[in-house]
């Protein structure tokens, strides 16, 4: 969970650029983003913010969790998730210093996701792009798999 000092200022972030863009952060979207804030180490969907924001925003509707969800994904905010379990899945992107996302395992197991960090396609995309000319722009990478507990349940039986 983020401290309060960085939540404010990643508050205070988010004013200034919806304000650059024209829009308010209204009382829904600050409750919407503390979730997210409040959550940062989960993948989130729609429906799961909603269940979150609900408890101290009760009259909240499911639709502008979406709508506010997808103007967050268009302003370059969050990034959205699909991690083939049926549900598109949302992360902060507030403090992205590179072009690229980190990438996934998922346990088929658990479920649980884990987050690589570094971006280790780099030598890939140089290859790609050379042998296809072919500029890349961004990529998506996944490993499925079982996590440390799931394969130690494995193991030992």
């Amino acid at each position: 969970m983020k401290t309060g000092g960085i939540m404010c200022n990643t508050i205070e972030n988010l004013k200034i650029k919806l304000k650059d863009l024209g829009l308010k952060i209204t009382p829904q979207r600050r409750a919407i983003i503390n979730i997210l804030l409040e959550n940062n180490d989960r993948h989130l969907s729609s429906e799961e913010i909603y269940d979150l924001v609900r408890e101290n925003c009760p009259e909240i509707g499911l639709a502008t969790v979406y709508r506010t969800m997808q103007l967050l994904d268009e302003i370059g905010v969050i990034s959205k998730l699909n991690l083939d379990d049926g549900c598109i899945r949302y992360e902060l992107a507030l403090n992205k210093s590179e072009s690229h996302d980190h990438h996934h395992l998922i346990c088929k197991k658990c479920g649980k996701i884990i987050e690589v960090e570094d971006d280790l396609m780099d030598n890939v995309e140089s290859e790609i792009q050379g042998a296809y000319k072919f500029k890349i722009l961004d990529h998506d990478v996944k490993f499925y798999g079982l996590c440390e507990d799931c394969n130690k349940d494995i193991s030992s039986k």
